[in-house]
Formats: structure tokens, sequence, C-alpha cells
């Protein structure tokens, strides 16, 4: 079976990763976009410092946002472990990836330790359009919503109803969302970066923080990615900064913006795009001969890859280490069905023997 390609030529995967070095060392601005576990992303960090590198996820923006709460404006959180235990109160904020669905309904079948009636309170934040997951028994969350007002409008008026002060339209049900917190001893908010915006999960935070004052209550972070988080965690203890961090100067450099790679390919900075992904996804647009470096599942060469190298999907064909949003920290995954295809972390470390460093990569 073939497993690398130089253009749309099968090759030894020895030929591929040297001339996919060759790539870089050659490259004025190289960027990076990870989907990948953490043994992964700590290879692919590694050979972007040594080649001045930028690095993203490959679903960014909602990464950087998630990311941009915690650096920019802080949170209050609990593990999912003591929400499914303690709380009472649950508040759904927009629309959670169809990755959390489970989770939220375990929540509604099980009853939590601190509930006076047996059983948790839902409510739901959005419009009627919000796609909420499905609970258990034909229950449905009740929704707070101010008719066409977007998350950030409705929760800057449930905050603002919240405090005693007027708004210009109410929100549904607030009557019933006020009840339940006076009489909750847990109640906890489960938000996502995946379909909210930045200022709305900081308004967020600012009525978490409101309801503090009087009682206790906190959010619960279930990310966009779990690669994704996962990642900026591997990124944040190895150089101190999460995701869209550059190498360009020598050291570490965050900025959000200027190593957006999304943004950096869209706008012809970058000449030279190394995508880390078990999935294979349709070439992004570019301005510039931009080469491509494809690590992917696949049996075939991508689309206008310079080079494409076969690589095994984290947890399916080898074991590896990832985060976990059942438990919010990491946990080692066995593979499914186990194949002979490498790992990301495997073949970033080839390419990076074929390039000139004193430092070896992390084991």
């Amino acid at each position: 079976m073939a497993v690398a390609w130089i253009g749309n030529r099968e090759t030894l995967v020895e030929r591929a990763a040297a001339h996919a070095a060759a790539l870089l060392g050659s490259s004025r601005c190289p960027v990076f976009s990870l989907d990948t576990d953490i043994h992964g992303t700590r290879a692919a960090i590694a050979l972007a410092e040594r080649v001045g590198a930028a690095y993203d996820h490959a679903d960014g923006a909602a990464v950087s946002r998630e990311a941009a709460l915690f650096t920019d404006k802080g949170a209050m959180t609990v593990a999912p472990g003591e929400t499914r235990r303690r709380a009472d109160v649950v508040v759904i904020v927009g629309e959670l990836p169809q990755i959390h669905h489970q989770f939220v309904g375990e929540l509604a079948e099980t009853v939590p330790d601190l509930s006076a009636k047996n059983k948790r309170e839902i409510f739901l934040v959005g419009s009627k359009e919000t796609s909420a997951p499905r609970l258990s028994n034909g229950r449905t969350a009740t929704l707070l919503s101010c008719g066409e007002a977007g998350l950030g409008a409705t929760l800057a008026a449930l905050r603002a109803q919240w405090r005693g002060r007027q708004t210009s339209q109410p929100v549904s049900n607030f009557d019933d969302f006020a009840k339940a917190l006076e009489a909750a001893h847990f109640p906890v908010f489960l938000f996502s970066g995946d379909a909210t915006e930045g200022l709305a999960l900081e308004m967020l935070q600012g009525l978490v923080s409101d309801l503090n004052r009087k009682s206790r209550a906190s959010g619960l972070h279930l990310p966009a990615s779990e690669n994704g988080w996962g990642s900026a965690l591997a990124s944040t203890w190895m150089t101190g900064f999460p995701l869209r961090t550059g190498f360009a100067r020598g050291f570490p450099d965050f900025d959000p913006w200027r190593y957006d790679v999304a943004r950096m390919i869209a706008a012809g900075e970058a000449d030279l795009h190394l995508r880390i992904s078990s999935s294979i996804v349709q070439p992004q647009k570019k301005r510039n001969r931009m080469a491509l470096i494809a690590l992917a599942k696949t049996h075939e060469p991508v689309a206008g890859a310079a080079v494409t190298i076969a690589i095994g999907e984290a947890g399916v064909d080898h074991q590896a280490v990832a985060y976990s949003s059942r438990t919010g920290s990491l946990r080692s995954v066995a593979a499914r069905a186990a194949s002979e295809l490498p790992s990301a972390a495997t073949v970033i470390r080839l390419v990076a023997s074929h390039v000139s460093a004193e430092a070896a990569l992390p084991c």
C-alpha cells in the first residue's frame, strides 16, 4: 500500500520526508495547521521552532475564541465530573458541538447530589432556531431568548434583568429562570466557542460573576475541538502561549491576529503550508504559489500537495494521548483498529531529522 507521494508520484516515506524538509528549509514564511493528538502537537511545535514557522489549529477561529476568554478575560469554571455530580441547574449557552450532546443527555438522566427536587432544571439560552441536545424522557430545555436577538444580546439582557435593570426586550421565561437560580445550590453554564462569539463568552462570565456575589455558580467549558484544546494546552506548557504562536523572530511570539494561519494563507503571506490532520479537506484559497505538505489519512495523494504522507488516526490506527472533555484532562486512548500507518508524531520527527538543528525533538 502506498503511503507517500511527491506530487502525484509514489515514493518511499524517507524520500518524501527529505523532500518535505527541503521545502521547509527553503521557505521564508512556513505555517502549520494542526488537528492531531498531544504527541503530534509536541512534535509539530518543536519542528516549527526549528524552521521559524507559525502554527494554529485547523479550525483556528473557534479554538482562538476559547483561548482568548482565558488569556484576556478569565473564567470561573468547574470540572465535568463535578458538574455531573452536583449541578442542580444546568444552563446550555448557545449551540454545543455534537460531540457533547451525549454528555448533556446524561445530565438530564441523572440526579445531582445537591438537588432538592431530585432532578436537574435545564435551560437553553438562544433563539427558537438554536439546536439543542436531545434530552431523555421527552424533556425539553426551557428556552431563554430575546426574539431574534443574537446570543450576546440575549446574555446581556439576561444579566441586566438579573441585576434588576430595564431592557428593551425582556427575556422569555425569565421568572422561571430566576426562581430556579434562587433555589439552586450549584448552577452551571455549559459553553463552547464553536458557535459563540468572543463578546458573548465574556458576557456569560460577567453573568457568572454577578451570580457569585450572593451565591455560587460556575461554567463548564466544552471545547469546540478536543484535539484543538489539547493542542492549545500543549502549546501553553511548551512555549508559555496557546495556539497562534510563531517562531519567525527566533522565540515564541503569540499574536492571535498575526499568526492566524487561515488569514496568512488568504493574504498571501505564507509560502508553505504544512497541514497535519487525519481528515482530508479541500485546499484553502491562496494568493500565491504556496507549497502544501499534507500529512493525512489517505490512500492517494492530496490534490495540489507537493508532498503527501499517509498517517494514522490517533486512537484508531495507533494509541494516543488526547484531551477528553468528559474528564477535563488528558487521557490515554487505545487503538480501536490498529494498523501499520505511522502516527503524525513519527512522521514529523522523520521530517525533522532531515532539518539541521542542535536540539532534539521531544520524545
